[in-house]
């Protein structure tokens, strides 16, 4: 296999599946959507962070919405955050961070309205569109996709995600936040992938092959 990526999120401080990930040592990084914590410090995120780094040391992440801007600064602070900032992952891929969440029913500490979410993609769409083979990680997923609908029914993602992703077409966006919807679909020439919770032991293998990125969803054996 050429480059290949490992993504997940949703950790939320359960992080025994990391040992089980097939290739985890050989992967070009490790990508991680948010929720890293349940409301942590730095030092619960450090944790996490170090024992993912026991396994492979190039480490991508941004917060979710039930991390704190304690949390943030630590991602800051050791360089892996990518939040609204264009990473090149290698010569021909580059990877693309949207953290946090829009507002949920629950109040919880990194939550933020569509028209910030919308703010902060106008301020990389230039970028994002220049970028020739691009990996969106989105914390929030598109609105109406398999990626955002609750088990009520009701749909709980983002417009502005979904707003962007139409416009910029990136090759796979990589999801979470809603811990149910757990799939693969598309937007255009888009692949959407909610992994789901990590403890559920999903996760995203992402591919360059042939000048083209591919992914697809895994299950830990």
């Amino acid at each position: 296999m050429s480059d290949f990526w490992i993504a997940f999120g949703d950790v939320h401080e359960r992080l025994g599946n990391i040992h089980l990930i097939e290739d985890i040592t050989k992967a070009s990084a490790v990508l991680i959507s948010g929720d890293l914590t349940n409301v942590g410090n730095k030092a619960r995120v450090a944790a996490i962070l170090d024992e993912i780094k026991t396994l492979n040391r190039n480490v991508y992440a941004q917060i979710g919405n039930m991390d704190t801007r304690e949390v943030e600064e630590y991602l800051d602070e050791t360089g892996v955050n990518v939040h609204k900032k264009m990473v090149r992952l290698s010569d021909d891929v580059h990877l693309l961070g949207l953290g946090y969440s829009n507002p949920t029913p629950f109040s919880t500490p990194s939550e933020v309205d569509e028209k910030q979410l919308e703010t902060w993609l106008d301020s990389v769409l230039d970028q994002a569109l220049e970028a020739r083979n691009l990996i969106f990680m989105s914390h929030t997923p598109p609105y109406d996709t398999g990626a955002d609908l609750l088990s009520s029914g009701k749909r709980a993602g983002s417009r502005a995600v979904r707003n962007f992703i139409e416009r910029v077409q990136p090759g796979v966006c990589v999801t979470g936040h809603i811990h149910e919807a757990r799939s693969v679909d598309h937007i255009g020439k888009t692949i959407i992938i909610n992994p789901g919770t990590f403890s559920s032991g999903s996760y995203v293998l992402i591919t360059f092959e042939d000048r083209k990125l591919d992914a697809e969803l895994r299950q830990i054996q």
